[in-house]
């Protein structure tokens, strides 16, 4: 009789994991030393995953099949033992007795390691406790595991290491998996919504010679071929009104960004955006789309438009509150911008509140630092927030009757901006004449400004259609939809400091 199994609860020490490492290494080396290296199995012929098995027993029941997955648990004793094997889609018990194999290969099957990767043929059955099991007929070791894993009683919470070696954190936090899982769909189904809605995805140029559509610090780089310096797109934006002006009426955009910024539980410097443009319409338009596009997607995804992010509920099933950024600002800071006269007298109301600002801001600047003050934290159910300064807009059509404003608003949940869209700029004159404006902030010292675009204003210049469009952050979606708490527990790999040494 063999000793039992007992679970290590302890972590492991730094000697110990070294130990383990090299008591594996020389398990994989007597495997090659006797012809057995799993390194040249080529392929296994899976049958079923575990789920369809578990899930639906009674047509499974007295069945072979084959199935292959990373051994996670190992109990038993000498002429028996059990092991918990998991795959893509989750996890299943393979039930091994001596009886049902060569006495060599269950001696080599006992000497298998949590973390070996294994491809089980046999019979589907039922055990006395009532658990779906595999009654092991034949096996094959695919792939060696040389490190021992963080067992199921510590687990593995640190997250540097989480962030750093993601593999490692899909292979012993199921539920990370079903995060990643989950992000994949909401990105299916967003596609499902344009493609009923007849837009066209296309693909546009991540390397660009003038990074705008955004206010951001870009990343440069120099291509060595053409001996210039390019950067890495912020946007999606100023490629895709381009494909307006030649004929397209409804296009979409899922791809990186790239922004040369800080780093948070909201922002990484690189991310995915999701971009599209409709023509013949305006801002009220996207905000319609808007609106069913995130309360289709959650339903999709959550199976509920009630979504609980820690202790909110967010509600997407009620019709999103619409407030004008001055009202907001005047409901929760009691200011009202539209009887501030002039870039003087808006500094000067910032000085007297403490709110810290730019030589060259103006006053629509000065509107935008107190909305974010007083009013984004307030914002915790679905808000359309309208009607921006020109200042702070230079893409966007000016609103009729208030030149001061534009036909702009961005889509609040949880105090976070989830959402920005406008009726676009088709003037060229008037949109060159924003250009210059914003190289003259550059100049001053904003290095977030937009800069003249030739090629895009030559463009407009053939004659673009009004237009509306949207653009999100689908990382900042899926936190909402997965109840994460950071950017980085929806992104498979963030970007991480070096490691030194």
């Amino acid at each position: 009789m063999g000793k039992k199994f007992v679970p290590q609860t302890e972590p492991l020490s730094a000697e110990e994991i070294q130990e383990q490492t090299r008591f594996r290494m020389e398990k994989l080396k007597a495997l090659q030393a006797e012809g057995k290296d799993p390194y040249e199995e080529l392929t296994y012929d899976v049958t079923n995953h575990s789920t369809e098995i578990t899930g639906d027993y009674d047509s499974f029941a007295g069945k072979t099949v084959r199935v292959a997955g990373r051994l996670m648990s190992k109990r038993g004793m000498g002429k028996v033992s059990f092991c918990d094997l998991y795959d893509r889609r989750g996890k299943i018990q393979i039930f091994t007795k001596i009886d049902n194999l060569p006495e060599e290969e269950y001696k080599a099957w006992q000497n298998l390691d949590i973390g070996d990767l294994v491809g089980v043929e046999g019979e589907v059955y039922m055990t006395e406790k009532g658990e779906v099991s595999i009654l092991t007929k034949s096996y094959k070791l695919l792939a060696k595991c040389l490190h021992p894993l963080p067992n199921k009683y510590q687990g593995l919470k640190d997250t540097e290491i989480r962030y750093r070696q993601r593999y490692l954190d899909l292979i012993v936090n199921p539920q990370v998996k079903e995060t990643f899982e989950k992000r994949s769909k909401v990105i299916k189904e967003i596609r499902n919504f344009l493609a009923d809605r007849d837009f066209m995805e296309v693909e546009t140029p991540l390397l660009v010679t003038n990074a705008g559509g955004a206010a951001a610090r870009p990343f440069t780089t120099h291509f060595n071929a053409l001996d210039i310096d390019l950067k890495l797109r912020i946007s999606l934006e100023l490629y895709l009104k381009r494909l307006l002006v030649g004929g397209f009426e409804r296009v979409f955009e899922i791809g990186r960004v790239f922004r040369n910024e800080g780093m948070d539980t909201r922002h990484n410097p690189e991310f995915t955006l999701m971009e599209l443009y409709q023509a013949y319409t305006d801002y009220n338009g996207m905000m319609e789309l808007t609106e069913s596009m995130f309360r289709y997607v959650a339903e999709k995804v959550c199976g509920t438009t009630l979504i609980k992010y820690g202790d909110l509920e967010i509600d997407f099933g009620k019709p999103f509150e619409r407030l004008t950024m001055n009202d907001a600002i005047k409901k929760y800071a009691g200011i009202d911008f539209d009887t501030v006269d002039g870039d003087d007298a808006a500094k000067k109301l910032a000085d007297e509140h403490h709110i810290e600002y730019e030589t060259w801001h103006t006053k629509g600047d000065i509107v935008n630092l107190f909305f974010e003050e007083y009013c984004e934290k307030n914002l915790l159910q679905p808000t359309f927030i309208m009607d921006h300064p020109i200042a702070i807009s230079p893409l966007t059509k000016k609103k009729k009757g208030e030149p001061e404003k534009v036909e702009r608003f961005e889509l609040f949940i949880n105090t976070w901006e989830m959402c920005n869209a406008y009726s676009e700029l088709n003037d060229p004159i008037d949109q060159r004449e924003r250009f210059a404006a914003q190289d003259a902030t550059a100049e001053a010292g904003n290095d977030e400004a937009d800069h003249t675009d030739e090629d895009f204003l030559n463009a407009l210049e053939l004659g673009m259609p009004p237009t509306g469009g949207i653009g999100y952050g689908i990382d900042r979606l899926v936190m909402l939809l997965t109840d994460s708490p950071s950017i980085r527990d929806v992104l498979l790999f963030p970007t991480m400091k070096t490691k030194e040494g």
